[in-house]
């Protein structure tokens, strides 16, 4: 198996897995992300004690790149703090711009560098960012800086 399936495999299993697909009993921030380019609708859901964000999860439609970049960023920033969660988006959004990024901000990605390929695929970049924008604007509610 090389890299680009083992990616694509990655990209197919959080798409359909559903893990991060559900309501949160309290959350303490529910923020909408929506791409009209494409129809995504996301409802972004996070737990957040202090400065961490404890658990996360999302709920809306969209297409399989959007529902894996949301539900990769979830595993990726649960038991991170806002600070840490703010910097891996902006990591994110960078990559996918198509900025050069060194080995160890690619390795702090984790399995969202899965994604990196949609760089190549203009139309659907926003598919894979707008988690990480909605991400962004979670951080500032639960700041309290909305």
């Amino acid at each position: 198996m090389d890299l680009h399936d083992l990616y694509g495999d990655i990209v197919r299993e959080h798409s359909m897995s559903g893990h991060n697909l559900r309501h949160l009993e309290h959350p303490s921030v529910v923020v909408p992300g929506r791409n009209p380019s494409c129809g995504d609708e996301i409802d972004l859901e996070l737990s957040v004690e202090g400065d961490r964000i404890k658990d996360g999860s999302f709920t809306g439609v969209g297409c399989a790149i959007s529902r894996a970049s949301v539900s990769i960023m979830l595993d990726l920033v649960r038991g991170r703090t806002l600070d840490e969660a703010a910097e891996l988006a902006r990591l994110f959004l960078a990559m996918e711009q198509r900025e050069p990024l060194t080995d160890r901000q690619l390795d702090a990605l984790e399995e969202a560098v899965a994604l990196k390929g949609v760089s190549n695929m203009p139309a659907r970049v926003k598919c894979a960012t707008m988690p990480w924008h909605t991400l962004l604007n979670a951080v500032e509610v639960a700041r309290g800086t909305d």
